[in-house]
């Protein structure tokens, strides 16, 4: 409080303010408060009595506090913010028009696009969306053709009709603003997050993508929708283009690692891992190498409820010891067991103990000791109420990669009896009883979890294609399948079995369309395996045996993979 002076009549006003409020009078000791801010011109003071009133739920005296904050303070951005907020809160957001186009006319000219850009989200529970994008475009009108600002306003008019429903007029306002700044990141943020439901938009963000000088956190960005869009390949070749551009960009090393592990490009998810490592390393040269850390990954979630506690605390930390796990699940699958305990050696977080745990469970069970990689996990101690399920699954995750199906099932069986609705052990256990040719109790369980999950789409497609498969109810496998895909669009192993049932329906080339599809997506060897016997049928025979030739290079232990080959008579 420098501005006032803390003399003694203010401090015993602000102590006997404080001494109501503990003593439960929080009316009194707002007025108090308010009063010594009015005569002080404080700062510090106004925002006190705002929260008194907020925490109170008195939310007119905290827009009273607001407004005599910016009626002493009428330059200050804090007040006309928080007036902004809490007018937001009270359901008057017609009244937020005046105090938000003084904030951003308060705002440097330099900072103004992204007080502008912050609009949707100071918005976003203000009430109809439809109304609110009206709001918006009221407010940030004046904005619409200063230079600056004009692209973030019209940024933020996109993303306010984008949360209305109006997908065509944001996409207007993406191109527009996109057109007006090729360079701008802020159109191509925008058309990023309607690439769902407005493909077209995929034009401004390729457009920037083809730029030399695009930012690798945005492509990382772009990296996050194409997974999420189950387009894994095209996802892999913009991270080597983001290292190509940044080579000292760790957390694209951390993404391209994880991704290529994903699509069984072991050597590939080796090398930028191991750079990865390598970045984070030298970003902490005071550290042992085992507590080094480095730049945060956009695959490293940075919601983790214990960031701040445990031995490996920051978000750094947390992507070093992703990048070690993963690691250590490379080279467990090039069979290389001592390099993946080697790996596992330098993980020192108990947080991180039932993963550690269930890789050196898998590196024992691959080595025929699976009693004892089970009682690896049984041992392994709990640090929290979700670690006992957590636990149960990676014990049939273990007896899985063995096929140990009827082990696996039994301890599906114990777990259900506690509990009977968990969808995700219901599903579990009907895989495991598909391998055990237990068809009726497939059927059943897949049905129970569709019924407690209408939106499952795992569910409606291990139905649909394992009725496929058999030649079973193919109209009604195709219906399965494709309620699955309405579900999860683009997904590649729904989009897989969409052919697969189309081959067996004997619609040989609309099979080899979404075989194909699926294919480009995700070169997976049981789609592979699909694809070729699709070609192969078709008389594309050489195409065929390229086709086993790559999938065989993926996971040539393939179990669809192998038994097509053999019944084929076929060598690649």
């Amino acid at each position: 409080m420098a501005n006032s002076g803390l003399d003694a009549p203010l401090f015993y006003q602000l102590l006997i303010g404080e001494l109501e409020l503990r003593g439960g009078e929080s009316g009194t000791a707002y007025a108090v408060i308010l009063d010594a801010a009015r005569r002080t011109r404080d700062e510090a003071l106004f925002r006190r009595a705002v929260d008194i009133a907020l925490a109170g739920r008195a939310g007119d005296q905290a827009l009273a506090a607001a407004r005599a904050w910016r009626s002493a303070r009428p330059e200050s951005a804090d007040a006309m913010r928080m007036q902004l907020q809490i007018l937001v809160a009270l359901g008057r957001a017609a009244d937020a028009v005046e105090p938000a186009r003084a904030l951003i006319q308060a705002t440097p000219e330099t900072e103004r696009g992204s007080t502008l850009a912050a609009l949707p989200r100071f918005f976003a529970r203000a009430g109809e969306p439809k109304a609110v994008a009206a709001l918006i475009e009221e407010i940030v009108q004046p904005h619409m053709e200063a230079g600056p600002t004009r692209v973030p306003a019209r940024v933020a008019q996109g993303r306010a009709w984008l949360a209305a429903g109006d997908g065509a007029r944001a996409l207007a306002l993406a191109r527009e603003a996109n057109r007006l700044d090729p360079a701008a990141p802020g159109p191509v943020l925008l058309a990023l997050e309607m690439l769902r439901s407005q493909p077209e938009a995929e034009q401004i963000v390729a457009g920037h993508m083809a730029r030399p000088d695009t930012e690798a956190p945005l492509r990382l960005a772009y990296v996050r929708a194409l997974t999420d869009a189950h387009r894994y390949a095209e996802a892999v070749t913009n991270l080597q283009q983001a290292v190509k551009q940044q080579p000292e960009f760790a957390p694209a090393y951390l993404t391209l690692g994880a991704l290529q592990l994903e699509l069984r490009n072991t050597r590939e998810a080796e090398a930028a891992l191991t750079r990865y490592v390598e970045l984070a390393q030298a970003g902490r040269p005071g550290q042992p190498a085992t507590q080094a850390s480095a730049p945060a990954s956009a695959a490293d979630d940075e919601d983790d409820a214990d960031a701040d506690d445990g031995p490996l605390a920051t978000r750094a930390d947390r992507g070093l010891v992703q990048a070690w796990l993963m690691l250590a699940q490379a080279a467990e699958q090039r069979g290389d067991f001592a390099a993946a305990e080697g790996w596992l050696g330098r993980i020192d977080d108990p947080r991180r103990a039932l993963e550690v745990q269930t890789r050196r469970a898998s590196i024992l069970a691959r080595q025929g000791q699976v009693d004892a990689a089970r009682e690896l996990i049984r041992r392994t101690p709990e640090q929290t109420t979700e670690d006992s399920r957590a636990k149960l699954v990676a014990e049939v995750g273990v007896l899985r990669e063995v096929k140990r199906w009827a082990d696996a099932y039994d301890v599906l069986a114990g777990a259900l009896k506690r509990l009977p609705d968990d969808s995700d052990l219901l599903y579990e256990q009907a895989m495991m009883a598909e391998k055990l040719e237990r068809l009726d109790e497939m059927e059943r369980l897949l049905r129970r979890v569709i019924e407690l999950k209408p939106g499952n789409a795992h569910a409606h497609n291990a139905l649909g294609y394992s009725l496929a498969d058999r030649r079973l109810r193919l109209p009604e496998a195709r219906d399965l399948i494709r309620r699955a895909l309405e579900l999860a669009p683009g997904d590649p192993f729904i989009t897989d079995s969409l052919g697969w049932v189309e081959f067996r329906m004997g619609n040989g080339e609309e099979a080899l369309r979404h075989l194909q599809a699926a294919w480009r997506a995700r070169p997976d060897a049981e789609i592979g395996a699909h694809l070729g016997e699709v070609l192969w049928t078709l008389g594309r025979k050489d195409e065929a045996r390229r086709i086993w030739r790559e999938a065989r290079g993926k996971d040539a232990a393939n179990e669809v993979l192998r038994e097509t080959l053999t019944r084929l008579r076929v060598e690649p």
